[in-house]
């Protein structure tokens, strides 16, 4: 098959606001919207709106780390080619990320960063983000994505992949703050009683 334009779907994913509460369920527990439809292409959902609204469609759940909206690899995989975007696994699963995240300049050289945004990546990866793939998409002239799996390797690197199990990425698994040291110095005990006045 050939390649084919970007899904309609896309773009608009991108920019909706995830996870505020959902105005027809507001009272219910699981109302935060973090549902999309890519058969309606609308607005972002609740778990109560899926079962009632969107049963037989295409939906997607979106996620949070670190403040961020994240979609599971094996979600999206299956409607659109992710190929040059750099995975994560959190809490065991694989995930990529929707936008661009700001990331603080630092002074150490990295061997790969994002064509788009210069994040530091960890492995020969393009793109940060889907955004930054639709943007990189949009550069290179054609607008054009290819169908999930077509002339498209889906595979990661051995590398990459040992550095995904084993959680190496700074800001999503920062290093554990070490505990204070413990003063060497002795505590009273008892609580300090002042002495009488003699007259």
């Amino acid at each position: 098959m050939n390649a084919m334009a970007m899904p309609p779907w896309l773009e608009k994913l991108l920019s909706t606001d995830f996870f505020r509460v959902c105005r027809a369920h507001v009272d219910s527990a699981r109302s935060e919207c973090n549902m999309y439809c890519l058969d309606c292409n609308a607005d972002a959902f609740c778990f109560y709106c899926r079962s009632s609204k969107h049963k037989d469609h295409q939906v997607i759940q979106i996620r949070r780390s670190s403040y961020h909206d994240v979609v599971r690899v094996s979600e999206i995989q299956k409607v659109l080619d992710i190929s040059g975007v750099q995975t994560y696994v959190i809490n065991s699963a694989r995930v990529l990320f929707l936008n661009e995240r700001p990331q603080p300049k630092c002074g150490k050289a990295v061997s790969h960063v994002c064509e788009i945004c210069g994040r530091s990546l960890l492995d020969t990866f393009r793109f940060c983000s889907l955004g930054c793939k639709v943007v990189g998409i949009k550069g290179d002239g054609d607008g054009r994505f290819r169908e999930r799996g077509e002339g498209v390797n889906m595979s990661i690197s051995s590398s990459s992949e040992e550095m995904l199990r084993e959680g190496i990425e700074q800001d999503i698994y920062p290093p554990p703050t070490p505990p204070p040291p413990h003063s060497t110095a002795r505590r009273r005990k008892g609580i300090p009683q002042r002495a009488p006045f003699w007259s």
